[in-house]
């Protein structure tokens, strides 16, 4: 059996874009000695597709790989700390997390919600094997008590980007996973912006056929979509850095039944680049600022001549520019 040591971090966290390896980087750099376990039994876009639509149809799966794989690497180890990232891939049922709180009765188990409560219904089974419970919604917050607030974070790389160049090879860019409503609204508001910024770079990404079918069948929002208008290769993260790097703004909108602000909206404030959303809670945030954030409606009729077009990006106090960093993301989880 492992002795107990200071700062031993349990980390579960999804796959997705590879942020846990991040989150692994930065805690280590906190002085945290971290162990991984993903939050499901695949990372396969057919397993995560099944698991989102009723996850008792992987739970044999999950099963397997929770006994034969994640509790032979744990079971003799001992934990400060437990971090589980929520979000819609995640497969561990509440036996589960019952488990693992048992093996770690000492541990401070800190739980996050990278979505809104109304995506992720498996996590109010799980609450309350929880000392804390955080959301990056702002609105779940205001409905219960039980959720205190953190908006996603960016990382080091973004704080390396030119915000200053004197040109840009496009005016704007949109790299995402193309959800109904997201597809949609990124669509009408690259048209509505077409006059004025031309050359755009749009990026819907669709991991498959079958999900291409899927949405085709349910969502009035692919009605006329073909599948050639997406894309089945995921964009790297180092080309996500470039193409933030070649452009004057990036496009954004949150996938239907979410608040809270994106991991790209938070990325775009890393990299100081001005960010054009259909996210109108965004208001309601310390740096907003509509020299720096335009919020696109329906409705709206695009002012080009507002100063979110015609003056340059508008530094932001250090101190709000540093509060949505990874390490200060990580070090509220753990150490607050």
């Amino acid at each position: 059996m492992e002795t107990l040591t200071e700062n031993k971090l349990l980390l579960i966290a999804p796959v997705f874009m590879g942020y846990y390896k991040e989150i692994i980087r930065e805690a280590e750099l906190l002085g945290y000695s971290v162990d991984y376990v993903c939050d499901a039994p695949s990372n396969s876009n057919i397993s995560k597709a099944i698991g989102r639509v009723n996850k008792k149809l992987i739970e044999g799966s999950t099963r397997r790989y929770f006994n034969n794989s994640v509790l032979p690497e744990i079971k003799d180890k001992k934990y400060n700390y437990v971090l589980v990232i929520a979000s819609m891939s995640f497969a561990l049922t509440p036996d589960m997390v019952k488990k693992l709180r048992e093996l770690n009765h000492e541990a401070r188990f800190v739980m996050y919600q990278w979505d809104g409560e109304d995506n992720l219904p498996f996590a109010k089974k799980i609450h309350n094997y929880f000392d804390k419970v955080y959301t990056f919604d702002r609105l779940d917050c205001q409905k219960k008590d039980i959720y205190t607030f953190l908006p996603l974070f960016y990382t080091r790389e973004y704080e390396g980007i030119d915000k200053d160049k004197a040109e840009y090879d496009y005016d704007c860019v949109y790299i995402g996973t193309a959800h109904p409503k997201k597809y949609e609204e990124i669509n009408r508001m690259s048209l509505s912006l077409a006059d004025a910024l031309s050359k755009q770079y749009i990026y819907h990404y669709m991991p498959s056929k079958l999900k291409y079918i899927y949405h085709k069948i349910l969502n009035v929002e692919y009605r006329k979509a073909k599948f050639s208008d997406f894309k089945t290769e995921k964009v790297s993260k180092n080309d996500i850095l470039k193409l933030y790097n070649s452009t004057k703004y990036i496009l954004d909108a949150p996938q239907a039944g979410q608040n809270g602000l994106t991991m790209r909206t938070i990325e775009c404030l890393g990299a100081r680049k001005k960010l054009v959303t259909t996210n109108e809670d965004i208001k309601n945030y310390d740096f907003y600022d509509e020299t720096n954030i335009y919020v696109f409606n329906e409705e709206d009729n695009i002012d080009f001549n507002s100063s979110f077009f015609t003056d340059g990006y508008k530094e932001l106090p250090e101190k709000i520019y540093k509060k949505y960093s990874l390490k200060n993301w990580l070090k509220t989880l753990l150490e607050d």
